[in-house]
């Protein structure tokens, strides 16, 4: 938002000047996006008439000019713009005066001798038309200085509000901040109900009460349309961004900067019926005031007479019934729309109003009917007319409801104790209803302050007012103590780098990935789209940390990369609640990197299966599975603590092809969690005994995992049992085809004695009987 400084000096004037008053509005949360003057620097540049303008007698384009500078005689002056004529009244800079890039002296031109120079806006360095001299209003003093009558030493102040600050998107509402920060006195314009002196009304009607809680209307006959506007009212409107164009339209420009409030003048004439304010209905348009032809859609708020639409509610005015030169009766419009109702409807269209920008954050409802006034007011003064009285239309308006400041969590959340004087009187200077209740304040929020609901918001504004500046920065008071750590639990930082000490290398992938990936990897996998995809092969949340990681390696391979090795710790998402914490890796190319001291391999299943095994400190429970993304051949399903925990495996042959990657990835993705828990490791003494070792060859179908035996065995273990381990796996002669042979090592030894040999025999017995019960496993002959 963009005004002059004058004016809201004019209505509040604290003791700053222009930089102390920016930073205080940038410490209060209303940030000082730019100053910049309002005219380029220039002096001695006074009002002036030209008396008389005679052709030059040598040059056919000038004129020699008499001219009235407010001296005791006339000075001569030539000039060369078209419109130089007697009884116009222009700026003239005087011998001395210093204009952007340009120095006035007296000089001869063709002979005649020219003491200044009647400048034209360009010269100046203002804004407008260049094609002659800069024409001022007849009421001009003449000889006044040019600068000050304009007010040109003025600054252009631009404010970059927040979303929440709707409040300060008029003159008022800063001017009311200034007041609470500073401290000085706000004077705001004195606004009096203006009788009704005609009964002339236009009946309104509200379908859309939600949309609409208040409408107002006010016909006021025999206006002069052509009046022109006061030059105070278009320096200000000017310096604020909008450029005068009819004084009826330009009255309800001021009052949305200085109030806030948006409104809209009808040409009364071009009304037909009654005002209703409902939805649009299908097939209407409207052409606005931009002469753009809106289709309106049924969700948007309209202003219809009895033939349709005559305004879009809340964004712009249409073309037919607007106000012009010749207009004599208007019908005035203040409103109140709900922001759900405007919110987004104003760019479908490809627009952006003052307006609609006010609606959609939300506009003052206990000041709508001072605005009506306020317009009212200026109206009869610039234009003349009668009036007639306010109608209104009503429904629920919002209602602020009153919340608890408790001084102590002001304290707490502060970190400095403030004042509660000095708070109860800052909350009062900007409209709120503050009672003092025990230790806490009861503050009541003003219509115009949609932002404050909660606690925390007073909080807030607390601050604002006492300055985030003057908060006293103080160093952390924290002790440095040691945080407990729990040992039994693996932090991610140090799987992280475990890994990386496996030679992987960790990538972050994006969450969002292209559904197609997910499919292709799982086809039953629901992947939950967004509502607003950054992109449209981004357009869904992963289940599965594989598409990642594959996209990552033909990343690296169409960069010559032969060898890839990652890794990636995240969170896939399964469904809006069920978000588990996922380790994906992959490996790819070579067990090692090219070497003369070793074969070149590619990495397989066990080569990955080891470096998990290096993760968990002990062997895998792995288990024949089925994954639609991994191949059948070369997959199993890991288990931890009974229960399955990831897959480990080859990408299935026909994602290879879909992928177009030359050689097949190792992949595995498990549960983080399993790995996050650890037995803490005990302390046992050596046992002084000998250890007792057995060998056991047993026979089992060849499907049947080595897994799933030992697991078999370490269940029927006796206490005496210290380790059982494969070291063998046969296949061939002497075996069936449907057979293999697993050698068992098994290890006892007893802490408190030697173990006879028929302990022994008994320990290994259970072993054989566990393997033939669950495994169908016989010993080898």
């Amino acid at each position: 938002m963009q005004f002059s400084e004058a004016w809201l000096r004019n209505l509040v004037n604290p003791a700053l000047d222009t930089p102390q008053l920016a930073h205080a509005l940038t410490m209060a949360g209303l940030e000082v996006e730019a100053l910049a003057p309002a005219a380029p620097p220039f002096n001695a540049v006074v009002v002036a008439e030209i008396l008389s303008a005679e052709k030059h007698p040598d040059a056919d384009r000038l004129r020699v000019c008499q001219v009235d500078v407010g001296e005791v005689a006339p000075v001569t002056i030539v000039c060369g713009a078209p419109n130089a004529a007697a009884g116009l009244k222009v700026p003239c800079a005087r011998p001395g005066a210093t204009l952007p890039g340009i120095e006035i002296k007296v000089a001869r031109v063709r002979g005649v001798e020219s003491f200044g120079m009647l400048c034209s806006t360009r010269e100046l360095g203002l804004e407008g038309a260049a094609d002659g001299l800069m024409v001022l209003p007849a009421d001009a003093p003449v000889g006044e200085d040019f600068r000050a009558w304009l007010n040109l030493d003025d600054t252009l102040i631009t404010l970059k509000l927040t979303p929440n600050r709707a409040d300060c998107l008029s003159l008022q509402g800063v001017a009311r901040e200034v007041g609470a920060i500073t401290g000085a006195e706000v004077r705001l314009p004195q606004i009096q109900e203006t009788p009704a002196r005609i009964h002339d009304t236009v009946p309104l009607h509200v379908s859309a009460a939600d949309a609409c809680p208040l409408y107002l209307g006010r016909v006021v006959r025999g206006i002069d349309a052509q009046a022109p506007t006061p030059r105070w009212m278009a320096e200000r409107l000017e310096r604020s961004g909008i450029r005068p164009l009819l004084a009826p339209v330009d009255i309800t420009n001021y009052v949305l900067l200085e109030l806030g409030q948006p409104m809209h003048a009808f040409a009364l004439s071009r009304l037909n019926g009654g005002i209703e304010v409902r939805l649009a209905r299908a097939g209407e348009t409207l052409e606005l005031l931009n002469g753009q032809t809106a289709e309106l859609a049924p969700d948007m708020l309209v202003i219809a007479d009895a033939g349709g639409p005559v305004a879009l509610a809340g964004i712009m005015g249409g073309q037919p019934s607007s106000v012009e030169r010749a207009t004599v009766d208007v019908f005035l419009e203040a409103a109140f729309f709900a922001p759900a109702a405007i919110a987004g409807r104003a760019r479908r269209l490809g627009l952006s109003t003052d307006s609609s920008h006010r609606f959609e954050r939300g506009v003052d409802y206990g000041a709508t009917r001072q605005a009506m006034e306020r317009a009212t007011q200026l109206l009869l003064d610039i234009c003349g007319g009668q009036p007639g009285p306010v109608t209104e239309a009503a429904a629920a308006l919002p209602q602020r409801e009153s919340i608890v400041l408790r001084l102590a969590r002001l304290k707490r959340v502060a970190g400095i104790e403030l004042d509660a004087d000095q708070v109860m009187r800052g909350f009062g200077a900007l409209g709120m209803q503050v009672e003092r209740q025990g230790d806490s304040l009861v503050v009541t929020p003003p219509s115009f302050r949609f932002d404050l609901a909660i606690e925390e918001d007073l909080i807030e504004e607390a601050l604002r007012l006492f300055g985030y500046d003057n908060i006293p920065a103080q160093p952390p008071a924290a002790p440095s103590r040691m945080l407990p750590q729990d040992e039994t639990m693996l932090a991610d930082d140090v799987l992280r780098q475990m890994l990386v000490g496996l030679d992987y290398q960790e990538v972050i992938t994006y969450s969002f990935v292209d559904p197609a990936w997910e499919t292709a990897l799982n086809a039953d996998a629901r992947p939950l789209p967004l509502a607003n995809p950054i992109a449209s092969q981004l357009s869904a949340m992963r289940t599965t940390l594989w598409g990642g990681l594959i996209e990552t390696l033909r990343h690296n391979l169409n960069r010559q990369q032969e060898r890839v090795r990652i890794f990636e710790l995240g969170r896939v998402y399964a469904s809006q609640v069920e978000q588990p914490m996922k380790l994906g890796g992959l490996a790819y190319g070579d067990v090692q990197p090219e070497q003369w001291g070793a074969t070149a391999r590619r990495v397989d299943f066990f080569d990955l299966k080891g470096d998990l095994e290096r993760l968990f400190g002990h062997a895998l429970d792995s288990r024949r599975g089925a994954h639609p993304a991994l191949h059948p051949g070369q997959c199993a399903e890991l288990w931890a603590g009974g229960r399955a925990i990831g897959w480990i495996g080859a990408l299935h042959p026909r994602l290879v092809q879909a992928f177009d990657l030359p050689a097949v990835p190792m992949l595995f993705e498990l549960d983080s969690q399993a790995l996050a828990r650890r037995a803490l490791p005990r302390h046992a003494a050596l046992s002084r005994f000998p250890l007792v070792r057995r060998d056991l060859a047993f026979v089992l179908d060849i499907h049947t995992p080595a897994g799933e035996l030992l697991t078999a065995l370490r269940e029927a273990a006796s206490s005496q049992v210290r380790s059982i381990e494969v070291f063998d796996d046969y296949r061939g002669k002497g075996m069936g085809e449907t057979q293999k042979s697993l050698a068992i090592r098994v290890v006892m030894q007893d802490t408190e004695r030697t173990l006879t040999d028929r302990e022994a025999e008994d320990a290994v017995q259970k072993l054989i009987d566990a393997a033939l019960r669950q495994c169908n496993a016989s010993l080898r002959a």
